[in-house]
């Protein structure tokens, strides 16, 4: 028997719950509980595609050193579902927790030998106080977090505000779960005693830091960023993106005087008829964006291809999912790199921003109409659904006041009473950017024929080669130029000299975080490089050329992100080496270190010392 796990704000709980029960209010309350007590936590929602029925999990890692990716591995897990029993106790670290509902008994082999198992009849005391089904049933969460809160000193103080604030408008439902909380508080208290080495001690560690969901943060994202128009289709995991889109203009695009919207809030059809209407309202002059998902960009490819080879801003948010075709609607890759770097047939490139934390779903969903304006072009905010869906700490969100929107190049109507030559596809500085007009800056100059066809710098159409390949060359000149707008990669140098690195980016970000500091305590040092944006700035190719390998960390199949980097980037494929989870869940910090430290292990072996004659 192995000595049971004892630590102080640092471990895992996992909740395995049926979908529909009821429980992801109560799990969340016990998240959010221990961050009212100051310390971080960073919960995961893993939940089926179905409404009611399939097996649901939710995380909480409990860190005050700040770590909010997944580590990997299970310290307590509280066993509410029969259907996964055999997995979830099968999950829990050897000298871990197992809390169950123990009403009907379960023989021994149903448990493990080297965790400690705390049973408590949770439906026989729901069962005899309340008649109620679905009261039995909603009430058995708050019942367990109770007894959660006895067994690792959550302050059940914290927990009756937060259930003050969860039900402020229905009073009458307060008392009752308060009520519920301390059944089980007391029940614990009474008959369990202190089982469990977890243990909660009051911090200070949270700061200043905010808790919201990446889709939320990009939304306000794109009200600073200047977006009016929002045309979409609902899609998990991007819906709530939209919808936070809404409350934000109900609250800040509706003017005070006369109580009228100023901004458009469009259900297409389908996405397809969503970007139509993107792209049209950008021609228009308004800022636009579309919010999606992997099957929403495969069917916009047209769409994408006119607003490229046409020059028509326009901003996609794509919230990537596990694919291919349906896959997995509810679980979270990073597979969508591919499609949306070369969306659409015929040669094409589109920029990308990597956001990692809702911090930056908020300023890249800000920056990114400045760069579809100052492009013209189709820009991606690629998040996920581990970004996307997930309340997360991170900095405050900050806006300087004094920041105006960047239109790019728009020749106005006095410019064209003044004489100034205007070609719709003339690169009058080198830059790849031609200047533009909106609909009607002049009653009789500045007008263009908006065609997807090839066209010379005149917007004249034309089938000529030499026209073409002029045109094609400028677009490609301006994808250079974007090198230069968008953010740069972040790199961090290890400890001590190394000649081995690793490339990561998005939300992966988290876990690696506590990697880096696992692999350095093995003494496996690494460079890091976190990618914030394609295309890639000449730092991507610096940094591999300095090191003899470089690990690529990604999830995804295809290895995508490597593959784009060999393509654009011009490197050896043999030094980049392919790290990847793909199984729908949020990568952990554990996996990356074990993928890394068993590839690096052996090239890191110290010389067998002379035997001495």
């Amino acid at each position: 028997m192995p000595q049971p796990i004892t630590s102080i704000n640092d471990f895992v709980v996992k909740f395995a719950n049926v979908n529909g029960s009821g429980s992801a209010s109560a799990n969340q309350l016990f998240a959010k509980s221990i961050l009212r007590m100051g310390i971080p936590v960073a919960p995961r929602n893993i939940f089926p595609s179905n409404i009611q029925g399939l097996p649901t999990w939710y995380e909480v890692r409990v860190s005050e050193a700040g770590h909010i990716g997944r580590r990997g591995g299970v310290d307590l897990m509280v066993a509410m579902n029969p259907q996964t029993w055999a997995q979830d106790v099968a999950s829990i670290d050897a000298g871990g927790y197992l809390f169950y509902d123990s009403t009907k008994p379960m023989p021994p082999s149903r448990f493990r030998d080297d965790i400690q198992v705390i049973g408590m009849p949770l439906t026989e005391i729901c069962n005899a106080a309340y008649s109620d089904a679905r009261q039995r049933q909603l009430f058995k969460n708050i019942i367990y977090v109770g007894a959660l809160s006895a067994l690792i000193d959550l302050d059940p103080a914290a927990v009756e505000t937060l259930i003050g604030e969860q039900f402020k408008g229905k009073d009458k439902l307060i008392q009752p779960n308060i009520q519920a909380l301390h059944m089980g508080r007391d029940y614990a208290l009474a008959h369990l005693g202190h089982p469990v080495g977890l243990k909660l001690r009051r911090a200070d560690a949270v700061g200043n830091r905010i808790f919201i969901e990446g889709n939320n943060a990009a939304a306000l994202g794109a009200v600073y960023g200047g977006a009016t128009i929002a045309a979409w289709y609902p899609i998990t995991p991007s819906t709530g993106l939209a919808e936070a889109f809404a409350r934000h203009c109900r609250r800040f695009r509706t003017d005070p005087a006369t109580g009228k919207a100023r901004y458009a809030i469009i259900q297409g059809e389908d996405e397809l008829a969503s970007i139509g209407i993107v792209v049209g309202a950008a021609w228009n002059g308004a800022r636009a964006f579309t919010t999606t998902s992997g099957p929403g960009i495969s069917l916009m490819q047209e769409f994408l291809g006119l607003a490229y080879f046409a020059e028509i801003p326009a901003v996609l948010f794509d919230v990537q999912r596990g694919g291919p075709s349906t896959g997995m609607p509810t679980r979270t890759q990073q597979a969508d790199i591919l499609s949306c770097a070369y969306a659409s047939h015929g040669d094409t490139k589109h920029v990308l921003l990597l956001p990692r934390d809702p911090h930056e779903c908020f300023e890249m969903g800000a920056q990114a109409f400045d760069l579809a304006d100052r492009l013209q072009t189709p820009i991606f905010v690629m998040l996920d659904l581990d970004i996307g869906m997930n309340e997360s700490l991170c900095a405050p969100l900050a806006w300087d006041d004094a920041r105006r929107l960047d239109r790019g190049k728009v020749m106005t109507a006095e410019e064209l009473e003044a004489g100034k030559d205007f070609g719709r596809y003339l690169d009058v500085d080198g830059d790849g950017i031609p200047y533009r007009t909106y609909p009607g800056t002049h009653p009789e100059r500045g007008s263009f024929f908006t065609r997807g066809t090839s066209k010379d710098r005149y917007a004249k159409y034309s089938e000529d080669g030499e026209v073409y390949v002029d045109n094609m060359k400028r677009l490609l000149a301006k994808f250079d130029t974007a090198k230069k707008l968008v953010p740069a990669p972040e790199r961090r140098d290890a400890a001590q000299p190394t000649r081995e690195g690793v490339i990561y980016f998005g939300s992966t970000a988290a876990a690696m975080d506590e990697a880096l500091a696992d692999l350095e305590e093995r003494g496996v040092h690494l460079d890091t490089l976190r990618l914030r944006a394609f295309p890639f700035a000449d730092e991507v190719l610096r940094f591999i050329a300095g090191h003899e390998r470089v690990f690529v960390v990604e999830q995804n199949r295809d290895a995508q992100m490597r593959a784009l980097i060999v393509n654009e980037v011009g490197v050896d494929p043999a030094k980049l080496v392919p790290i990847l989870h793909f199984d729908g869940t949020p990568i952990t910090a554990r996996f990356i270190a074990g993928e890394i430290s068993a590839q690096v292990r052996p090239r890191n072996v110290a010389p067998l010392r002379e035997v001495a004659r």
